[in-house]
């Protein structure tokens, strides 16, 4: 006798497996992480970017008005005296071995540091994201506002005339000199500091690269 035909079970419907089994292509799964995600593929834009850039540099540079202010009132003086010698005047250092030139350099060169730290913070705070465009206006931003600082405190300084200031206040009366930033490298000292801080920040507490999915899940599509 022989066994009677009977047919094969209907296959089962494997659309449902199929649909979660199979991942999703590489272009459509990067291109909804970006649609959706925190920071896109493309970020923001070229546009948005270059407008954000343009306020924080503009913001950073009028900043350095307070710089401006803080060097004039913490900067030491530089004394002088005037000493008149029949109708013609001469003026000299008080203190030949001072080194209060020094220090007022210092203390821009100080200032500049730390205003550049707190500016690099700030940004950071408020864009996380980081770019090109971000990081060239904080080192315009400073420069420029190391540049406005220094010219408002020689502005706001002691006159800049010695011999008219000398026979204003008499032989033998100590005045102080104009204030003089004499290291002008001290004008980078606020774009370096920003920058540096700012790279440090963004690799300790920048957004890193998403993963793409299904890379390493259980359902990972097999090597070719």
């Amino acid at each position: 006798m022989t066994a009677p035909l009977t047919p094969p079970p209907p296959p089962h419907d494997q659309s449902s497996h199929q649909a979660w089994q199979a991942p999703p292509p590489a272009g459509e799964a990067a291109g909804e992480y970006g649609q959706h995600g925190e920071y896109g593929q493309d970020g923001p834009g070229m546009k948005t970017e270059l407008r954000e850039a343009a306020v924080i540099a503009v913001a950073v540079a009028v900043s350095g008005v307070l710089l401006g202010l803080l060097w004039l009132w913490l900067a030491p003086h530089v004394p002088l005296v005037g000493d008149q010698s029949g109708k013609s005047w001469a003026v000299y250092l008080k203190d030949s071995e001072g080194e209060q030139a020094a220090g007022v350099d210092g203390t821009f060169t100080l200032l500049a540091l730390a205003f550049g730290a707190v500016s690099a913070v700030a940004v950071f705070l408020w864009r996380r994201r980081g770019g090109v465009p971000l990081v060239v206006a904080l080192g315009v931003g400073g420069l420029l506002a190391s540049f406005l600082a220094w010219r408002l405190g020689v502005w706001l300084g002691p006159e800049h005339d010695v011999i008219a200031h000398a026979k204003a206040v008499g032989k033998g009366v100590t005045f102080s000199a104009p204030l003089k930033l004499g290291a002008k490298g001290a004008l980078l000292a606020w774009s370096l500091s920003a920058l540096v801080v700012h790279l440090g920040l963004m690799a300790l507490f920048g957004p890193r690269d998403p993963e793409p999915p299904y890379e390493d899940g259980p359902y990972a599509a097999p090597p070719a």
